[in-house]
């Protein structure tokens, strides 16, 4: 692992003085092969590190969810419940709610929970996937300690009408389906997109969280045991049509329905009868976004409307010998959330620009227990004021001056600003020195004020300074491209919200004094092409310090000091992708080291989850047959049958297959 960890960083440090001069937005051709250099050097990204998802991954990764996309090729960490199961992000040692994910333009996160479900997102419904570390968020909103999450559909304006169908097959009697259909030409586009995701989920593991004595040898053993109650499918539907009446004026609107229903499987460490706990969670979601675009001579325009409700239930049941089946819970949660943002750009692309947006929202939620009676009804009102001034100096200095204000319930909160900076240190070179300031907010959730039981109303709002510095290089040479990113950031949070036990037999949030989470990111890319061979490689690695640093006074909080749970100190992923004609190859390695699961960092067995390495293996085909297109991939996930968690007691699958075929006219 230590060696990963020095190779990553070493060849992110060397990878910026090893090429010479760079040419901006240069574009090698050979056949139907294009290696295309970025703009870097954006006066409107002055200071941010940004992560624009490679579309090639994006369509390699089609048939997984948004979850397994993050976890292998980016730094966010991913803590999943089991295959199927709730996942959620922690971006640079933040918490769930800390990470902000947007869906062309409008949040997605509960108002209730904070936070997003990623299995949930199939990453077949996304055009453009952009990642904005840290403070880099503010550009969206506030709230995102640890970044935010940009999901985007586009339209096709210049190609032909399509169908395309996609079947994927694997282990546990995995199911998936996909079906896109675009039409349309001239003014008007529509884009179909219907998914269906099933599978029984029944793999086995060996059960460490069970230990059985040999009576006889007094040998200690771990049972063989099946991931049983944990199947899962989803049913969804994405419409999108877009108009455009002339060609600086363009409207769209785009609609996002899910169905998804999921057992629950049981905690590992259970050693009660298979069938007494049996637990079910129905999620149903509707998402809609109607927006306006006018580009003038001087400007561009945008006005955006949007809703996101939810309906979530779920129920455990309990069944107790010579009584049946007992309802234990019964939780229904309904959420409507009413989006609106109106916005304007104007200025020099070159020189001095400056936008100015305002948004306006609006979120009720209910919740309520049938068996227990408890449950809560609240609202919230948010609006947002925000203006940006970008100057550029020459093509060598970038500057970035953003200010938010935000009223909740009509009620001030902090005054946000950010300052970003980018240097050209040579004159006509890709080598960018980057650095920014900014102040966060984050308010707590509404189950963090008016869960029953636990919710705390006088909950304090989070607050805190990020700093981050780093330097960025990109090098295109004779059909080769070299892109290259090292950032280091210093996150400063005060009144830090955590959920934990209670005297009163019950979990509750509270504030910490202070979190303090700093880091290190470094990610390179390589891709071009030799000769018939076109190839892709890509590494990222990060380290993640998230220690509370609460009151050290309290003699008896083991917590001070100590790294927050589940964030691992050292994670890195690694990509090769090489094609030849028709055929692909695709290696992919994740690592994360160990993480703790309590607290106090204890370092027993039992309450620290070791360090798992991930080994993925994928091969392939595309075929012609006159306007008829046939794709062929075989996948083979945890190559060497790793047994690993990312959270206790819940373990992950062992080696497992998946076979996908799309056929496209």
């Amino acid at each position: 692992m230590k060696r990963l960890i020095w190779i990553l960083v070493l060849v992110g440090f060397l990878a910026f003085p090893v090429f010479s001069q760079g040419i901006q937005d240069s574009v090698y051709a050979i056949e139907e092969v294009a290696i295309t250099a970025e703009r870097i050097f954006v006066k409107e990204q002055a200071g941010m590190k940004q992560t624009n998802m490679d579309t090639t991954i994006l369509q390699q990764k089609v048939a997984l969810s948004l979850s397994d996309l993050l976890s292998e090729n980016t730094s966010v960490f991913i803590k999943n419940h089991g295959r199927g199961a709730l996942a959620t992000a922690s971006f640079r040692g933040s918490s769930a709610s800390h990470t902000q994910v947007n869906w062309n333009g409008i949040n997605i996160n509960s108002p209730m929970a904070g936070m997003v479900d990623f299995s949930l997102i199939p990453v077949y419904i996304i055009d453009e996937l952009i990642l904005k570390h840290g403070s880099a968020s503010l550009a969206d909103r506030s709230g995102g300690i640890g970044g935010s999450i940009n999901i985007n559909n586009q339209a096709e304006w210049g190609e032909k009408g399509r169908v395309s169908y996609m079947q994927g097959i694997g282990s546990y009697s995995t199911f998936d389906e996909f079906l896109k259909l675009s039409l349309g030409k001239g003014k008007i586009r529509s884009k179909t997109r219907l998914y269906h995701n099933y599978s029984k989920n029944d793999y086995t593991f060996i059960n460490r969280g069970i230990a059985r004595i040999d009576p006889v040898s007094g040998e200690i053993s771990n049972p063989l045991d099946t991931n049983s109650h944990a199947a899962y499918s989803r049913y969804g539907l994405l419409q999108e049509i877009y108009y455009r009446a002339q060609t600086n004026h363009i409207v769209s609107v785009k609609y996002w329905g899910q169905y998804a229903d999921r057992t629950i499987p049981k905690p590992s460490s259970y050693e009660g009868p298979d069938y007494s706990n049996l637990n079910n969670q129905l999620d149903t979601d509707h998402r809609l976004v109607v927006d306006w675009k006018y580009y003038g001579d001087k400007g561009k325009l945008l006005l955006r409307t949007g809703f996101a409700g939810k309906k979530l239930d779920y129920s455990q049941q309990n069944r107790v010998p010579g009584l049946g089946v007992i309802p234990a819970i019964f939780s229904i949660s309904r959420q409507e959330s009413f989006f609106n943002t109106l916005s304007y750009s104007g200025g020099s692309q070159e020189d001095l620009s400056w936008e100015g947006s305002m948004d306006l929202n609006r979120h009720h939620v209910f919740s309520a227990d049938s068996v227990s009676g408890a449950g809560y009804e609240g609202g919230r009102s948010e609006l947002s004021l925000m203006w940006a001034l970008r100057k550029s100096f020459q093509d060598r200095i970038n500057l970035n001056l953003m200010l938010r204000q935000e009223w909740v319930d009509g009620q001030r909160v902090p005054f946000v600003p950010y300052f970003g900076m980018d240097v050209r240190l040579i004159q006509g070179m890709d080598l960018l020195l980057k650095g920014n300031i900014a102040r966060n907010y984050h308010q707590p959730t509404l189950n963090d004020l008016y869960w029953q039981p636990g919710g705390n109303p006088d909950l304090i709002p989070e607050e805190g300074f990020t700093m981050e510095m780093g330097m960025e290089y990109q090098q295109d040479w004779s059909g080769h491209l070299l892109k290259t990113e090292l950032s280091l950031y210093r996150s400063d949070i005060n009144n830090w919200i955590i959920w934990i036990p209670s005297y009163r037999g019950f979990w509750e949030p509270r504030n910490i004094r202070r979190v303090l989470s700093k880091g290190v990111e470094c990610n390179i890319q390589v891709r071009g092409y030799l000769s018939a061979l076109n190839y892709k490689l890509s590494a990222t690695y990060g380290y993640t310090s998230a220690v509370n640093e609460g009151n050290p006074l309290i003699w008896s909080d083991e917590s001070y000091g100590k790294q927050l749970v589940y964030i691992p100190l050292h994670s890195g992923n690694m990509m090769a992708h090489i094609e030849w004609g028709n055929l692909f190859l695709t290696y992919q390695y994740n690592a994360y080291s160990e993480r703790y699961t309590t607290s106090s960092n204890d370092v027993t067995e039992r309450d620290r989850l070791y360090p798992y390495f991930m080994n993925d293996i994928s091969a392939g085909s595309t075929f012609s047959l006159k306007r008829v297109e046939l794709f062929l991939e075989l996948k083979m996930n945890n190559l060497f049958n790793e047994s690993y968690h990312t959270i206790l007691y819940q373990p992950m699958p062992g080696r497992n297959f998946q076979l996908i075929m799309k056929i496209q006219l």
